[in-house]
């Protein structure tokens, strides 16, 4: 459930990100900025649903998967594919997340 979560908190996130870039960037109007709002405090709030007693640890973990997710966004709204040293930074980060989230601790 944890990954889930991690999952729809990035996709929230680049969302939001993404409206502020295509307002700024790609000249699109300043409406963009509403649904990127909303999508920026729904990033936060799903980011608080992790079960998990540190703040920081939960925040540590998650970037791991939002580079996944960057570079999913990547290919998938902006159709640039990712190449190889992206994919491997990606699965680095993946694993990295993964120890952070999975190692055994202490009560």
């Amino acid at each position: 459930m944890t990954y889930l979560l991690y999952v729809a908190a990035a996709l929230a996130e680049i969302a939001g990100c993404f409206s502020f870039w295509a307002w700024w960037r790609l000249e699109k109007s300043p409406l963009w900025l509403v649904p990127g709002l909303v999508c920026l405090a729904l990033f936060g709030f799903l980011l608080a649903l992790v079960d998990t007693s540190a703040a920081g640890r939960a925040y540590a973990a998650y970037g791991g998967i939002y580079i996944a997710a960057a570079l999913g966004w990547l290919w998938l709204v902006e159709g640039v594919r990712p190449d190889r040293w992206d994919l491997a930074g990606a699965a680095l980060s993946i694993i990295g997340a993964s120890v952070i989230l999975l190692a055994p601790r202490g009560a």
